[in-house]
């Protein structure tokens, strides 16, 4: 399998390149050069198949012979070693829960994987080491932190907005220490973004060996589709149609669900359903792509105000607008509204929603107007636990502290604060 920048102005490469240089050299997203959908018979028989052997054979295609089948099953096993449960909240609409991982959110399954792959190409190289940058809005920087602590060959450097990320969060990326260092970043996620993708970039930084772990990664990114296969093996018995509701930051997680759906997946319809920070649904409205700086919201994972994974997504449709519209919704909500749907599943089922997958549920709600026979599925990403100060006052609750949270809650915070491209330039050496 080749890989070619989506700028079109690179080299095509291996998945063992695209893995560690993370963005072409022309600033371009890597993308396979051919989608081989899968058989009919696999679908027919998937309820028989174990999640990691559905996963194998979901990724194979996209690692080809650079990492040996052996291998490649041992990394899946490792990556898809916790739950991923359906929880029906209404009748005919489930929360499909990513959160069960080490770190408590859907991205240890990419961090997991890319890490296994990293590490698989590193073995032979002596005294090589890849510097990871990643930038994180959220839960990203939790996940590599924890998916690459003591990766041999791999330094981690995270990328985060001060003050714009939860206390939980920020405790996840800040204390592991060994390999893992994080930057606190005066400004938005859009800035840490940028930063990460200027150093890739900058010819000063070619002896750090940079890559990254943002879902601009493949490795991050292609892992994200497990998750609609597992969702559709559970549900195939019902014999309805599926639209899956993601709540959007930098589409990553939906990109990967249209990417099942290219590979046969049968599914309906998705949403992709965002904070105030609407560049994708003013695009479907009016055509015109037109990315604007980022607000701060109480779903802050999704604060993003040019979302990378956009124009994977534009690629799988050849940039057809219409045809696009016909699998794909997007919605945008307030942070009143976002509360006023936590209430309401809480009141409705007893299930406790964080604001990202409250997001999710009121698109699939809005959605599913248009197609009242189908089963609905929302993205549930992190554990409540994450939005503490958010869930506890908006429901009235106390939440248990899982112990995945409460091994980092007692350690002490360590980062540093800058403000400039130079300065993480000075910071990288």
């Amino acid at each position: 399998m080749k890989y070619y920048s989506l700028n079109h102005n690179a080299p095509k490469v291996s998945f063992e390149e695209a893995v560690i240089q993370g963005l072409a050299t022309d600033k371009g997203l890597y993308f396979p050069e051919t989608i081989s959908p899968l058989t009919p018979d696999f679908f027919e028989t998937i309820e028989n198949l174990s999640n990691e052997e559905i996963a194998f054979e979901a990724i194979k295609q996209f690692v080809g012979n650079e990492i040996p089948e052996a291998t490649l099953k041992k990394i899946i096993a490792e990556t898809l070693c916790f739950d991923f449960p359906l929880v029906e909240v209404e009748k005919g609409i489930y929360s499909l829960e990513l959160f069960h991982g080490p770190t408590m959110a859907f991205k240890d399954v990419g961090a997991r994987f890319m890490s296994r792959c990293l590490a698989y190409f590193n073995k032979d190289k002596k005294n090589n080491t890849n510097t990871v940058l990643v930038a994180t809005s959220g839960d990203t920087g939790g996940a590599v932190a924890s998916g690459f602590l003591g990766v041999e060959g791999v330094e981690v450097v995270i990328l985060y907005p001060s003050g714009k990320v939860s206390d939980i969060q920020e405790k996840q990326l800040t204390t592991l220490g060994q390999n893992i260092k994080a930057l606190e970043i005066d400004g938005v996620f859009d800035d840490c973004q940028d930063m990460v993708k200027k150093a890739f970039l900058d010819e000063n930084l070619k002896h750090k060996n940079l890559t990254s772990a943002n879902s601009i990664n493949i490795a991050r990114w292609l892992p994200q589709m497990f998750y609609f296969f597992f969702a559709y093996k559970a549900l195939k018995k019902y014999n309805k149609e599926l639209i899956f509701s993601c709540p959007s930051g930098n589409f990553g997680n939906i990109c990967a669900g249209i990417m099942a759906k290219k590979l046969g997946l049968p599914l309906l319809h998705f949403v992709a359903s965002t904070n105030v920070n609407d560049t994708v649904p003013r695009f479907l409205a009016s055509g015109i792509y037109d990315p604007r700086p980022s607000k701060a919201t109480i779903s802050n994972a999704m604060d993003v105000g040019n979302p990378s994974n956009f124009i994977r997504i534009q690629e799988m449709y050849h940039n057809d607008l219409e045809q696009f519209k016909k699998d794909f919704s997007s919605y945008s909500f307030t942070d009143s509204e976002t509360k006023t749907a936590m209430k309401t599943i809480h009141d409705t089922s007893g299930y406790i929603a964080e604001p990202h997958g409250a997001v999710g549920y009121l698109g699939l709600k809005k959605e599913l107007e248009n197609y009242p026979n189908a089963i609905g599925i929302f993205l549930e990403t992190a554990h409540p636990i994450k939005f503490l100060d958010i869930v506890e006052p908006t429901l009235n609750v106390k939440l248990p502290i899982p112990q995945q949270i409460e091994s980092v809650m007692g350690k002490e915070k360590i980062s540093t604060k800058i403000k400039t491209y130079e300065e993480l330039k000075t910071f990288l050496g």
